[in-house]
């Protein structure tokens, strides 16, 4: 066998060659410390912190390339058996090209000392000691085989990406670790966050954390530049098209610029996601023109595209633009790059518990991202990073990257984590506790689906779906679409789902009917997927008696079936009135099409993924359509049929109980018809609304009114036995003194014909009642002989009085203030003038007469010459009349 150097290839038991693989990389001089942190905890059958490491190193230093062959030696050294090094990469290119990389510096052939396994490829064999995967390969073994039997050593990498599965797996491989002293155990880490890792990967038993051994940054001489584009980067569809073009022109002038002081150098520009990458290198192949290579990185682009990307410049190539996603942030190395030229942008989950969406969105890339970015242009030499945006953007940008189960849809992890015995991933030393939230609605999906129990454990079901790597729900409708629409079917659906592509105007009808036709990478991806899943479908037949669906006539309505079967609460219908794009989902949300659709006035879809959007691409709903299909009304009962209800909706609006006769598919309303309400059916229609709306939906009349403020004065005073008559004492005791009238509400009486006062008479004490209008009066009789109307306070705290409201000229000769509640409380007097208008504000009318009303009489005499302004208002008769009528 000969290397792909040209050399012999070494043989399949021979050790790495360290100095060879490692010349010229900083990590080199960090392995005597890496190898001495790991100590006799390498397969010396010793549980603890010594099998276990934290390696914590800046991009490009080569750890990634190092590490492993250093385990597989020290391995070797330790046992005549020794096991496969494990190294997880949480994409597929990366492990692809991390393989490739140290199989060439090893001068073997890929696939067999060295090799990997990603989804639905594989280049490993019995013989392979070093194996990249990515994280979901490492979990589902895990599953299968929580010991790892094959397995002497796994390494991390890129654990501060806080990838979901990677989190997991963190978790997981701690407990093995108790299991199996022999496991070595390596987290890889490019920013400061090494310590939290290694206290979770440390003995747990009071051995203290794992070691963290450092690799200082050997970074060359970084020119940064900023240049904020003239517009915001982002608008309410995404990315800014005007911002993409400015990207994309800012690259090639400052390609441009360096070319001209080093001819040898390459760029990196960073993009959010794979359509702005390809996007703006459509817009650079027209700008830099034949002589520049422009390459496109990114999880859609072709192996041979990815391999191209990531490879080194001959010494006849021209200089090359690569134009990546944040593939090329950390996860991998670019040979060549001396130019950074950044967006700051960067695409990460988010889930909308309220709507019930999950997707991806755009966001500004944390500051330790951009750091990372930008180290990426000194790793061989002095270099230049320009970025695209301002340095309060980059100062209002979050310190690090949001971890994924804090933002993700959990459904996946939770399902992963009740196989493991480990529901909810309590117990499990996690990075971050799991948001109980997202944590109970993901159990609440994977119980509808049966995949768990009651208990939270994982069911027959649920250990069946955990092997289907896609979503939970998606793994379901593969197994019961199967067996209405045949498993080709399903599985060619399921992977156009579970896939990258972007369905044109959200109609995936279109997206399959391309990917078809697509001999391209995307085509056969999808085409490699679909067989995939095809097998597996067959492999575990439908897990229970699948939906009844009705005849499938193929072609869209397959479509349309499967994802109504993966997302019953997406199912959706057009809102009557509100155009041929407005949409009611069956789990209550809105949402349009994009403007344009193909699916536009279809009466019924079903939804693959909606997520929240601005803009017209909303139909003014909020969230948008990013994927569906058509689906008929026979259809979309038949998947959702578990939605399916029949009710009687009551409701108590204006004054009266009214009924009507629903038929529901979740949210959307399918059938209705009035009917007569029973008394149980009114008796919550009012209780509910009393419960939202509170007493002010009855009807108070002003006798009602003016008893209840006077019982709640009393109780403010005295308290007990005086009832509470706030809002939520009368709801507490609605019963006690309003039960026959809610019978009569709820039995279709008008609320207009109840007068609320009988009923809180119910609520007084007695005896105690006998002298409540000596306490606190209704009304008080002035000088005058007219009788005022008491005003109490309304709210049950404060120190509010008693109002009496009243012409001045009615009170002459009332000498003293009257007081209620046993001569606690004074009465507040509002002395009115003869227009009743507020002349002054007492409770001290001895005070008043002796002193303020001096001023009052000569203010107002003149104004009101009719009306008696006595100098002395202690003798002067009251009156409520003028001079002469009196």
């Amino acid at each position: 066998m000969t290397s792909p150097r040209g050399r012999k290839a070494p043989p399949a038991g021979k050790a790495f060659d360290l100095a060879a693989i490692g010349a010229g990389l900083p990590f080199a001089d960090s392995l005597a410390a890496l190898a001495e942190a790991l100590g006799d905890g390498v397969a010396g059958g010793r549980a603890g912190a010594g099998g276990a490491a934290v390696v914590q190193a800046p991009p490009g230093t080569g750890k990634t390339t190092l590490v492993p062959p250093l385990l597989a030696n020290l391995l070797a050294a330790a046992t005549s058996q020794p096991g496969r090094v494990v190294v997880t990469q949480p994409r597929r290119v990366a492990a692809r090209a991390a393989a490739r990389r140290l199989s060439a510096l090893d001068g073997s052939r890929l696939g067999t000392r060295i090799g990997y396994t990603v989804r639905g490829e594989r280049q490993a064999g019995p013989e392979t000691l070093i194996e990249f995967v990515t994280p979901g390969i490492l979990l589902r073994r895990l599953l299968a085989a929580p010991d790892l039997p094959t397995a002497g050593a796994v390494v991390l990498d890129e654990v501060h990406e806080r990838g979901l599965e990677t989190d997991l797996l963190v978790g997981m491989l701690a407990e093995v670790r108790q299991l199996r002293g022999d496991l070595a155990v390596v987290a890889m880490s490019a920013t400061l966050d090494a310590p939290r890792f290694a206290a979770l990967l440390g003995d747990h038993d009071g051995g203290g954390p794992a070691p963290v051994v450092d690799c200082p940054s050997v970074l060359h001489p970084l020119d940064l530049e900023w240049r904020p584009a003239p517009a915001a980067r982002l608008d309410g569809r995404g990315v800014a098209p005007a911002f993409l073009e400015f990207v994309a022109g800012t690259a090639a002038e400052a390609h441009r610029r360096v070319l001209a002081q080093d001819g040898g150098t390459d760029a990196l520009v960073f993009l959010p996601g794979a359509r702005e990458v390809s996007q703006v290198a459509a817009r650079l192949r027209g700008l830099v023109g034949p002589g520049i290579d422009v390459l496109e990185l990114h999880g859609q682009a072709g192996a041979a595209e990815q391999d191209r990307a990531v490879s080194g410049r001959g010494p006849g190539d021209t200089a090359r633009i690569i134009v990546s996603t944040d593939l090329a942030e950390s996860s991998l190395t670019v040979p060549g790059v001396r130019l950074v030229v950044d967006s700051g942008l960067a695409r990460e989950p988010r889930r909308d518990a309220g709507r019930g969406m999950n997707g991806l969105v755009t966001v500004s890339c944390s500051r330790a991202s951009a750091e990372q970015r930008a180290g990426r242009a000194a790793r061989q030499g002095p270099g230049t990073v320009v970025r695209c945006y301002s340095q309060q953007a980059f100062g209002a940008a979050p310190a690090h990257v949001t971890p994924e189960i804090n933002v993700a849809d959990l459904t996946g992890a939770a399902l992963l984590l009740a196989c493991w015995g480990s529901p909810r991933g309590k117990g499990l030393p996690l990075p971050d506790v799991p948001p109980q939230q997202a944590m109970d609605d993901a159990m609440e999906v994977l119980a509808e689906l049966g995949a768990v129990s009651g208990s939270g454990q994982a069911t027959g079901a649920g250990r069946i779906l955990a092997g289907i790597p896609a979503d939970p729900r998606l793994g379901r409708a593969l197994l019961d679409g199967a067996a209405a629409a045949g498993p080709k079917a399903a599985a060619e659906v399921v992977a156009a789902v579970a896939g990258d592509g972007r369905a044109p105007g959200a109609d995936l009808v279109r997206l399959m009917s391309r990917l078809r036709s697509d001999g391209g990478p995307a085509g056969r991806r999808w085409a490699e997927e679909s067989r995939r899943l095809e097998a597996l479908a067959g492999q575990a037949g439908p897990l229970s008696e699948a939906p009844a669906l009705p005849a499938l006539a193929g072609g869209a309505e397959v479509v349309g079936a499967v994802v109504a079967l993966a997302f019953p609460d997406r199912v959706a219908r057009r809102v009557p009135g509100g155009g041929p794009e407005r949409y009611l989902l069956s789990s209550g949300s809105r949402a349009g099409l994009p403007a344009g659709s193909s699916l536009a006035g279809h009466e019924w879809l079903a939804v693959a993924e909606v997520s929240r959007a601005e803009g017209r691409d909303s139909a003014g709903t909020g969230a948008v359509i990013r994927a569906a299909a058509p689906l008929s009304a026979s259809l979309a009962e038949a998947a959702a049929s578990h939605l399916l209800a029949e009710i009687v909706e009551a409701a108590f609006t204006q004054g009266r109980v009214t009924a009507r006769r629903v038929r529901r598919l979740g949210a959307i309303g399918l059938a209705s018809t009035p009917v007569r309400p029973s008394p149980a059916e009114g008796r919550a229609a009012v209780a509910a609304v009393l419960e939202k709306e509170g007493l002010s939906a009855l009807k108070w009349s002003t006798p009602a009114v003016s008893l209840r403020s006077r019982l709640a004065f009393l109780h403010r005073e005295l308290g007990g036995p005086w009832p509470d008559v706030s809002e939520a004492g009368l709801l507490a005791r609605l019963q006690d003194w309003l039960g026959s009238e809610l019978e009569a509400l709820a039995g279709g009486a008008d609320a207009s014909t109840i007068d609320l006062a009988g009923p809180l008479r119910r609520l007084l004490p007695w005896p105690e009642a006998a002298g409540m209008d000596e306490l606190a009066p209704e009304w008080l009789e002035v000088p005058s002989g007219s009788r005022v109307r008491i005003e109490y306070p309304e709210s049950t705290a404060g120190t509010e009085r008693p109002v009496v409201a009243v012409k001045l000229q009615e009170c002459f000769g009332l000498a003293a203030t009257p007081r209620l509640v046993h001569g606690r409380v004074p009465v507040l007097f509002h002395l009115l003038s003869p227009a009743r208008r507020p002349l002054a504000v007492t409770d001290d009318l001895t005070s008043f007469w002796s002193g303020p009303y001096a001023q009052v009489r000569a203010e107002m005499r003149g104004r009101y010459p009719r009306h008696p302004w006595p100098e002395d208002p202690w003798t002067a008769p009251a009156t409520a009349r003028t001079k002469q009528r009196k």
